[in-house]
């Protein structure tokens, strides 16, 4: 015990030391790397470096005031209640507060720099025979509640918000936090991001007063962390897919309203619904922005923006979407493990015939997953300005873009609509074709498409700009390079082609391509592809990948030519 109390008077002392030698605008950017210039300068104006802290697990009054006499530090008065970090500390190893009795003293150090700061000592008593041994082993090993503090000077809730997200701009990550009444002041825990350069793996922020409302949000972020909660919130996500896909089957975003509220009972006349149950959807749905509670009718609901992409008449609706995934694609997702067992997409599996021509021998299906994909219409927002698109259109002698498996041809549309000058042939089934020649023609761009029924086989020759979207990660590699000697065989020369995909980042990053790669193996035997992947499909059809830019809800285009053209 001798050696584990000289240890901790050689911590504290260490921890003066630090204090003395550090000032706000040095240490911020070790913690926080990548944090300077202008950013650097706004934190370092809102907050300031106040303290260091550590734990210290004392026998009595008398033991804590010795190890603070030898390192130099005089208590600023008898120990506070700590409610935070005795909170902390109950959680973390499962004891009952009342057990914990931890006190706070912040005696006053002085900077090199001539400013006031403080050592945080936290004092666990810990009275020998109590059994919370092992507590202290794991806290001195671990160092949990060792943090740096910086005090936020005038605090106002846009300020805390403003430096908590810039924290968690630059890899801090919430860590908890609470308000002690006993001081009046309210903590913001965070850890600190990976490549920190201080031997500090936390830090605080500390703001006098109640600010308990911008605390509830930092909470549930850091609750949101845990592995426990955060399984279970993963686990409960197919509850939300048929959450949202039962209130866009219902056609309640038709009968809502974002300006105005609709009491329950009338909204569950209008859509056919029970009144309780209904409200039941409406709760989960608030909970995930789709619609918000009016305050100014007893139980009535406004759509918000999110929900009203599920509205039948909405702009780039998603409501095919939220039907789609929330009926054959939900379905068929129940056989995921059968695919990752064997290999057979856990469609073909469940519906004993491939995705194709399944919904092919369904027109009600059929009509949904074309109206799906033009659902998915965002990604395409920046695709007409695509610099390829920008010189057809600004071509001497107008230009052909070339859609192949364009659907019912949203996309080509958009290009069209933008550029007056190009002309456009779509490339698709026969039934399709129809469908799209109707929609292109009441969007006044009639005059300027053909239309042709077909297969890959059948892709047309003589266009400047072909467009292959969203149409590779439904096949494996072999069939990707029989589309793709096709499209280079129609192409002449001088042809640009545009491959719109999700592509899956090389550093293993976050996308939504993950997401999709799941989804294309389980429904058509597909899969989503890096980029690399895709030049050596390219160069294997005698092309060659020459460009990628990214687009809306992690797409790529990829800009691809025949090998032979220089770039």
């Amino acid at each position: 015990m001798v050696t584990t109390m000289a240890g901790e008077t050689s911590r504290l002392r260490a921890t003066v030391d630090f204090v003395r030698e550090q000032d706000t605008a040095t240490l911020l950017p070790l913690l926080l790397p990548g944090l300077d210039g202008p950013e650097l300068r706004s934190l370092a104006d809102r907050c300031r470096f106040a303290h260091a802290a550590l734990l210290l697990f004392p026998h009595d009054e008398q033991d804590l005031h010795t190890t603070l006499t030898e390192c130099g530090l005089t208590a600023d008065g008898p120990p506070r209640p700590s409610v935070v970090v005795r909170d902390r500390l109950a959680v973390r190893h499962r004891r009952d507060p009342a057990d914990l009795d931890v006190g706070i003293l912040r005696p006053a150090v002085t900077g090199l720099d001539g400013a006031h700061r403080t050592v945080e000592v936290f004092a666990l008593t810990v009275a020998p025979g109590s059994g919370l041994e092992p507590l202290v082993a794991h806290e001195r090993e671990h160092q949990h509640e060792a943090h740096l503090a910086f005090e936020v000077d005038g605090p106002d809730p846009l300020v805390l918000r403003g430096l908590c997200a810039t924290l968690a701009r630059h890899g801090a990550v919430p860590d908890g936090g609470g308000y002690n009444p006993h001081e009046n002041g309210t903590v913001f825990y965070f850890a600190a991001p990976e490549g920190a350069k201080t031997e500090y793996r936390r830090m605080e922020l500390y703001a006098p007063g109640d600010h308990r409302d911008v605390l509830t949000a930092h909470l549930t972020a850091h609750r949101e962390r845990q592995p426990a909660e955060a399984l279970l919130r993963l686990l409960t996500g197919a509850w939300t897919t048929q959450a949202l896909a039962a209130f866009a089957e219902l056609r309640v975003a038709d009968a809502l309203d974002t300006r105005q509220g609709t009491g329950i009972d009338d909204l569950a006349d209008r859509v056919g619904a029970t009144p309780r149950t209904l409200a039941t959807l409406l709760r989960h749905l608030e909970t995930l922005g789709a619609v918000t509670a009016d305050p100014g009718i007893p139980d009535g609901y406004r759509l918000t923006a999110l929900g009203a992409l599920l509205r039948t008449d909405a702009p780039d609706s998603m409501r095919p979407l939220a039907l789609l995934y929330g009926g054959p694609f939900y379905r068929s997702f129940g056989a995921l493990a059968h695919t990752v067992r064997t290999g057979e997409p856990g469609f073909e599996h469940l519906f004993g015939r491939n995705h194709f021509d399944h919904f092919a021998a369904d027109p009600e299906l059929a009509d949904l997953f074309d109206r799906s994909m033009a659902a998915g219409a965002a990604m395409f927002g920046p695709l007409p300005t695509h610099p390829v698109l920008l010189a057809a259109g600004r071509a001497d002698t107008p230009a052909t873009v070339v859609d192949i498996a364009g659907g019912n041809g949203a996309l080509l549309g958009r290009v069209l609509a933008v550029h007056q000058r190009l002309r456009g042939v779509l490339l698709e089934r026969p039934h399709v074709v129809e469908a799209a020649r109707v929609a292109l023609e009441a969007a006044g761009h009639g005059d300027r498409c053909t239309y042709r029924g077909g297969d890959f086989a059948d892709v047309p020759e003589g266009g400047d700009v072909y467009l292959l979207s969203r149409i590779l990660h439904d096949w494996d590699d072999d069939r990707c390079r029989e589309i793709l000697r096709h499209v280079a065989r129609a192409m002449p020369d001088h042809a640009d082609l545009l491959v719109v995909e999700r592509v899956l980042p090389a550093d293993g990053s976050k996308s939504l391509a993950a997401a999709w790669d799941l989804h294309m193996m389980c429904n058509v035997g597909g899969r989503e592809r890096r980029a690399d992947h895709y030049a050596r499909l390219f160069a294997d059809a005698g092309l060659t990948l020459v460009g990628q830019e990214r687009l809306p809800l992690d797409g790529s285009v990829l800009h691809v030519r025949k090998a032979t053209i220089p770039n």
